[in-house]
């Protein structure tokens, strides 16, 4: 797909939001654990032993854990932007970690763009993106990156956020001054932008996640801590008027139910295989011989 102003962010602004971040992220980041929980179930029906893992902004690193107890033999490495993210992966402890580190190492964690992964070609087994793909503007530079370090018959498993996230918190905030609230690629886009990468038969679904809270001082408050305020390049710039926010307060305690205030969570899961090459980077056609039994 190509980057459209609508979806624009300022990557810059993000960045430095999610290394002050790294302090306080994991104590708002109970989405972000539950949808890590729900991707690692559907791990249950893939057929797939894979040789190298790497996890595409994986923050503090709870994902990490949760696929090295799922695959403790595989090596996995652990990708983010944000080093003091980084600087907070604990560390790993138990025999078997120590003894698999001895042959080879268990567990490698690299500050980087997920653009321009520092990895060589066809190196990894099973790419993991838990939450990350909605930071970005376009995300088809970041799928071609990942089909170029899969495998043949490797898996890209990853969830993102849908149009429909923050769906309240977009219509109580007055928008005549710009986006309040940054906006969602749809899934069906990044069902084509996986197609035009090189991905085969690319599987996506939704579901709808509703948070409550007491307060929309309590949202704001984990936005915050997660390093997830708006980013979008068209957000109006300098301080909300008192206004403003007196009557976004009131329609969003007009939604109020039994006490507490939902709020939406549009949360698309998807994965796509890497499948044999067809043509090569010239155009030139790949044809495959193979032995007789």
């Amino acid at each position: 797909m190509n980057a459209h102003a609508d979806f624009a962010l300022d990557q810059a602004l993000l960045r430095r939001r999610f290394e002050r971040a790294a302090a306080t992220c994991d104590q708002a980041s109970v989405l972000v654990r539950e949808i890590g929980r729900r991707m690692d179930e559907r791990l249950d029906y893939v057929r797939i032993e894979p040789r190298r893992i790497v996890d595409l902004g994986c923050g503090t690193g709870d994902d990490l854990g949760r696929l090295g107890r799922r695959y403790p033999h595989a090596q996995r490495v652990g990708v983010d932007w944000a080093k003091p993210m980084l600087d907070r992966v604990p560390a790993e402890s138990g025999i078997l970690s120590r003894l698999i580190r001895r042959s080879a190492p268990h567990r490698l964690l690299a500050c980087a763009d997920v653009a321009a992964l520092p990895l060589a070609h066809a190196s990894a087994s099973l790419v993991w993106s838990n939450l990350m793909l909605n930071w970005l503007s376009d995300p088809s530079p970041v799928f071609r990156e990942i089909h170029r370090v899969l495998e043949v018959d490797g898996l890209l498993m990853f969830s993102t956020l849908g149009p429909d996230t923050l769906k309240e918190l977009r219509s109580a905030l007055p928008d005549r001054r710009g986006d309040r609230v940054h906006r969602f690629i749809d899934m069906h886009d990044l069902g084509d932008a996986l197609v035009q990468a090189g991905f085969s038969d690319p599987v996506m679904d939704m579901e709808v996640v509703t948070l409550t809270y007491t307060d929309i001082g309590d949202l704001l408050r984990d936005l915050r801590m997660a390093g997830a305020n708006n980013a979008s390049l068209t957000r109006p710039r300098g301080l909300s008027g008192r206004n403003e926010w007196r009557t976004a307060r009131q329609r969003l305690e007009a939604r109020r139910e039994n006490g507490r205030i939902p709020i939406t969570f549009e949360v698309v899961q998807g994965h796509a295989w890497k499948a044999p090459l067809r043509t090569i980077a010239d155009g030139r056609a790949v044809i495959r011989f193979e032995k007789r039994t």
